[in-house]
């Protein structure tokens, strides 16, 4: 049953992928291209519905048991690497962490898979991309549920690949194809530090299994026999594949650009699976974090910083998807820092809680360019609200969720998150997160009410063709938005719960303590009630400070994009429109020296080795030339060479020869 759920997916692909998306795209119409997508959409839903129903039939087998003692599934297929020390299987691991994991991915991953059928039914390489679809849920279960760490770079890997190919899905535009290549490339700067990091841990511990390195990071007399030095170097090599894979700074620069890709493929990549793989790294290791409070403290600085400098681009973005990529890297700082404090319980619980409001939010998106033909630019919308309102009540639902209102799925799992910083003793990062939770809720304001509230500010034509999803597109966001709303009593704290006679507080928490070490200061802010009344009430005055600010400035501005609080300082506006210039700066400081050592390099190879090259090619071939001129086929010229070459050897012999004196 766990080797299905990972094979489901695969073999989705493999169906669709040698049936119908090899040497189809385009060629295909009427009756019989109608039949073939009907078969693609179902084949590459049912396997990645497969793998939800398996996994929450597992995920239920854990639940029966003592949340906090739950044994692990494992399922050997077979040994994959045998050399000397080094012994790797082929192995499934289904734990509480993974369990919680395949729950998100899986049935996060079918809503999307549904959604697609309706996003892209005029596409001519419809099986292709559902193809791409099904191996990318495969990558990502391979990464998750996979024992050791090969398994889960195999699958760090193929979720990059799987990215690449979803990314530039359409080849044809020239910056589809950059973005995709962008976001390969600098994936692979993380990887490298990733691998080393791998390479370094067996290294110390002799193994790559789970169990194996985590049990010895849990025996002391074995941990006090490694430098600290050597344990901060293994964390922070694997938190260098983190920041690449989950988008942090200064790798984030590949993720906003991914938006290139067709709308769905930002949903599943940036709510449920890639961009989640770095925060799922760094929980699955919380062992080896937790012994270095140097590379702790490294995660929760970049982190902080990462998820306030995202804030503050996204609040000046036009561009409906980009806003959105902004605040996917703002979120994943916010998990990062939870991780960085020892908060990991509450980091996944944040994890789980966004993909449910962030799916939501870029499923919604889709649904809105989709109305407006393709139309991205907030500026040239508004007024959607009674044109498409399945869409606008559910985009609301997730704006109100991602901006912590009270009640809602992000609300709790961000308040944790804050509450653990700040009764971990990191007030200054508490106070960075909360400052961040204000931006959020700004942002995400203006972007609701210029896009759905006010007048509408687009051309006739386009308006007249505006028209609600259908039922394919509107379901998976009305399951997304009852997610978004009641997502958040999965971790209600029990302070709260016991206020409002909730019993079932706290379960994400006591379900995921078995797999995922808990630090004290995240237990200190789950149990210590004294001030969490008032900590509360902080995350709540942020939320409804960011609301109010994005209604007073774009609602009460009847959508007028130029009412900006900082219009004052230019510059500023300027720089975060521009991305703080991090593009340009990598271009200047990277890419173009880069370019030109390579022209030059090529100038030297044209210049010097062609030329070397041909010279002696030339030499060659004049020289053969003039010999062949020799060869006349004339015997007696022959026979006259060949006795004046023996004179000649006659007379040097006598010359220099022996006996000569």
């Amino acid at each position: 049953m766990l080797a299905l759920i990972v094979l489901a997916p695969l073999a989705g692909a493999i169906f669709n992928g040698l049936f119908f998306a090899t040497g189809l795209c385009g060629k295909l119409t009427g009756t019989a291209r109608h039949t073939s997508d009907r078969i693609v959409g179902t084949v590459a839903c049912a396997a990645v519905l497969v793998s939800a129903l398996l996994s929450t039939r597992l995920f239920l087998d854990l639940l029966s048991q003592s949340p906090a003692g739950a044994e692990p599934i494992t399922t050997e297929l077979f040994t994959w690497m045998l050399s000397g020390t080094l012994n790797v299987s082929f192995e499934f691991l289904f734990d509480s962490l993974s369990a919680v994991m395949a729950l998100v991915v899986t049935w996060v991953g079918f809503l999307i898979h549904v959604y697609s059928i309706g996003y892209m039914h005029h596409d001519r390489c419809y099986a292709r991309y559902f193809t791409y679809l099904n191996i990318f849920v495969f990558f990502m279960l391979v990464l998750i549920l996979g024992n050791n760490f090969p398994m889960m770079f195999v699958g760090w890997e193929g979720v990059g690949l799987a990215s690449y190919l979803l990314i530039g899905f359409w080849y044809e535009d020239s910056f589809r194809v950059y973005a995709g290549r962008k976001a390969f490339v600098v994936n692979r700067i993380g990887d490298f530090g990733f691998i080393l990091g791998i390479f370094l841990i067996f290294t110390v511990f002799g193994s790559l299994n789970y169990q194996d390195v985590f049990s010895q990071l849990g025996d002391p007399v074995f941990v006090s026999g490694i430098s600290q030095s050597l344990i901060t170097a293994m964390a922070l090599l694997l938190f260098v594949g983190a920041v690449g894979k989950s988008a942090q700074f200064p790798l984030h620069v590949w993720l906003p650009d991914a938006m290139a890709g067709p709308t769905a493929v930002s949903a599943l990549i940036h709510a449920a699976t890639m961009v989640t793989a770095g925060v799922y790294m760094v929980s699955r290791c919380s062992a080896l974090f937790d012994l270095s409070p140097v590379a702790s403290g490294v995660v929760l600085i970049v982190a902080a910083f990462t998820a306030f400098f995202a804030a503050t681009i996204a609040i000046t973005q036009n561009d409906i998807k980009k806003v959105l990529a902004y605040s996917t890297v703002s979120q994943l700082g916010y998990m990062m820092m939870a991780a960085g404090a020892g908060a990991y319980v509450f980091s996944i619980f944040h994890l789980v809680t966004h993909a449910f409001f962030k799916a939501l939010l870029f499923l919604g998106a889709g649904s809105v360019i989709h109305a407006m033909a393709g139309e991205q630019d907030i500026r040239k919308m508004g007024g959607l609200r009674g044109m498409i309102p399945v869409t606008a009540v559910t985009f609301l639902v997730a704006t109100l969720a991602i901006s912590g209102f009270p009640l809602l799925s992000g609300f709790f799992s961000k308040d944790e998150i804050l509450a653990s910083l700040y009764n971990g003793g990191h007030t200054f990062f508490w106070a960075a997160g909360l400052l961040t939770a204000v931006l959020t809720a700004f942002y995400m304001t203006r972007l609701y009410v210029l896009t759905f509230e006010g007048a509408a500010r687009m051309d006739y034509k386009t308006k007249s063709r505006v028209h609600e999803s259908p039922a394919v597109m509107t379901i998976p966001l009305v399951v997304l938005a009852v997610l978004s709303i009641l997502g958040g009593l999965l971790g209600v704290p029990e302070f709260i719960g016991e206020s409002v006679g909730f019993h079932y507080t706290g379960l994400i928490e006591k379900f995921l303590s078995s797999s995922v070490v808990v630090h004290h200061g995240a237990e200190h802010a789950s149990s210590h009630h004294f001030g969490h009344w008032t900590l509360v009430g902080f995350s709540v005055l942020a939320a409804f400070a960011g609301i109010a600010g994005g209604i007073l400035i774009y609602y009460r501005g009847q959508g007028k994009t130029t009412l900006v609080p900082c219009q004052a300082a230019t510059a500023v506006r300027r720089g975060s429109f521009n991305k703080w210039y991090v593009d340009e700066i990598y271009d200047a400081v990277f890419v173009s020296p880069f370019n030109y050592i390579s022209g030059l390099s090529s100038d030297f190879d044209r210049s010097v080795i062609d030329r070397s090259l041909d010279g002696l090619s030339n030499f060659v071939k004049n020289l053969s030339r003039r010999l062949s001129a020799l060869q006349t086929g004339l015997l007696r010229y022959y026979v006259a060479a060949m006795v004046g070459g023996v004179v000649v050897i006659i007379v040097l012999l006598f010359i220099y020869g022996p006996t000569a004196s």
